[in-house]
């Protein structure tokens, strides 16, 4: 690292690293809500991730420098919640109760890690266990990024003629050749800020193709959708400002307490399921970053700062959040652990929100744009968890036993589904590598010191 966790870089570069994770965090923070639709504001979202971010490095003592954005882990039990409403507005009900619930569900474990302590963590979840799972929260999201780059932001025209996924697959890669070329051969800030520099490169050439189309009539040129520039908003529309009609649809105690057992099935499963995430996650950070974020600030508090955080950020925005990957690889990337990045971050997101021409263009980026910037971040992140593996013996069947067992489910795509929730690839993948890891460890003695290695 450049710059540690309690290093302040000077006010320039603290800006510019702070643009970077705010870009490397933003496709995922918005684009949940607008997957989930029903008039759910990206904005709104953003706005809930950067308070909800706020709250969790105020409990984690301000030394955890990770980013909390919208959980597409939640995105069934979002829908359930719509679903399973009479209203709209007793849908954003839903969501508030969800968040709050699944918030709980970690303030609980946050609580027994506290009077337990986190030793049994790692020997639930050893290197053999959270390396891979780190590796298969990228894979399992690299479909994404293959199929966002291949594809404009103008999904139709009034012929009814597509972008042409090649011309759009070519602006993807500018983006992430861009991105390697700089972190590779820049020299001073510019290496720190290959994000930047690559959406920017693959932005311009995109909308440059898009003038021409315009100008020629060529449908098959058009990337960039400039329609939310006419379609600004200035204000975030706000989930607490659906709660009280929401209340009011209700019919009776009986439809409330329908859907909230509705709710609380769709939610509580799953935050389980994330769990698994905030545990791989905060291994993967403290990796790079050289401190065990797990013993300070503490299992106990980075739990409690999730789930805390993740409620209060969902009476603005209506998404739980979670720590992202993405901006662990920022990180990363820009060797840069200062927390006081993360603070501006979330600073610059709310005012970002409510700063409408901004909003309209960061909404306006194509996916083949996100897709070559995806390309770069998820692969950082699986090779990440795959150097986890560096200690691990893979000769011995056990190991092999236990890493092929989370590789093949992950990619597999296995999904368990119960009613209105399911478990991801991501959770099954854990499940089945902590079962494993235990079954092929039943008989496991310690060992003397004669069969310890020497130095």
């Amino acid at each position: 690292m450049l710059y540690g966790v309690k290093d302040r870089p000077p006010v320039g570069k603290i800006i510019l690293f702070a643009l970077q994770q705010l870009l490397s965090i933003l496709a995922g923070t918005i684009t949940l809500p607008l997957i989930v639709g029903n008039g759910m504001s990206q904005s709104a979202a953003l706005v809930g991730a950067a308070i909800g971010t706020l709250v969790y490095l105020l409990i984690t003592k301000f030394k955890s420098p990770v980013f909390l954005g919208s959980s597409f882990t939640y995105l069934g039990s979002m829908a359930a919640a719509f679903a399973g409403a009479a209203t709209a507005a007793i849908g954003y009900v839903g969501l508030l109760m969800g968040a709050i619930l699944a918030g709980l569900v970690y303030v609980i474990l946050s609580i027994i890690v506290h009077f337990t302590g986190s030793n049994w963590v790692s020997k639930l979840m050893p290197p053999v266990v959270i390396g891979p799972v780190v590796a298969i929260i990228a894979l399992t999201l690299a479909p994404n990024a293959i199929t966002n780059i291949t594809l404009g932001n103008v999904t139709t025209s009034v012929d009814g003629i597509l972008a042409n996924p090649y011309i759009c697959l070519g602006c993807g890669i500018i983006t992430f050749l861009t991105i390697i070329v700089v972190s590779r051969f820049a020299k001073g800030m510019l290496k720190l800020i290959p994000f930047i520099i690559g959406i920017l490169a693959g932005f311009c050439v995109a909308a440059l193709l898009t003038g021409i189309g315009y100008w020629t009539n060529t449908d098959i040129l058009k990337i960039v959708d400039f329609s939310p520039f006419i379609n600004m908003k200035w204000v975030p529309d706000f989930t607490f400002l659906h709660i009280y009609q929401g209340i009011k649809d209700f019919k009776d105690g009986a439809d409330f307490l329908k859907y909230f057992g509705l709710i609380a099935v769709s939610y509580v499963p799953v935050a389980f399921a994330v769990f698994a995430e905030h545990i791989a996650d905060h291994k993967n950070i403290s990796f790079i970053i050289g401190e065990d974020l797990l013993k300070d600030p503490g299992l106990s508090r980075t739990l409690m700062g999730d789930g805390v955080g993740s409620m209060i950020g969902a009476v603005f925005g209506g998404c739980p959040n979670t720590t992202y990957g993405e901006s662990v690889s920022c990180v990363a990337f820009s060797k840069n652990a200062s927390v006081i990045t993360i603070i501006v971050t979330s600073a610059m997101a709310i005012a970002m929100s409510f700063f409408g021409p901004l909003m309209a263009f960061f909404a306006s980026i194509p996916s083949c744009v996100i897709g070559g910037l995806s390309i770069c971040l998820y692969g950082f992140i699986a090779s990440s968890g795959l150097q986890m593996l560096k200690d691990v013996d893979l000769r011995d069947g056990k190991n092999i036993a236990v890493v092929a067992t989370i590789l093949v489910v992950g990619v597999g795509g296995l999904v368990i589904r119960f009613a209105y929730f399911e478990f991801s690839p991501v959770a099954c993948a854990f499940a089945f590598g902590v079962l494993i890891n235990l079954l092929v460890n039943i008989k496991k003695k310690p060992k003397t010191p004669e069969e310890e290695p020497k130095d």
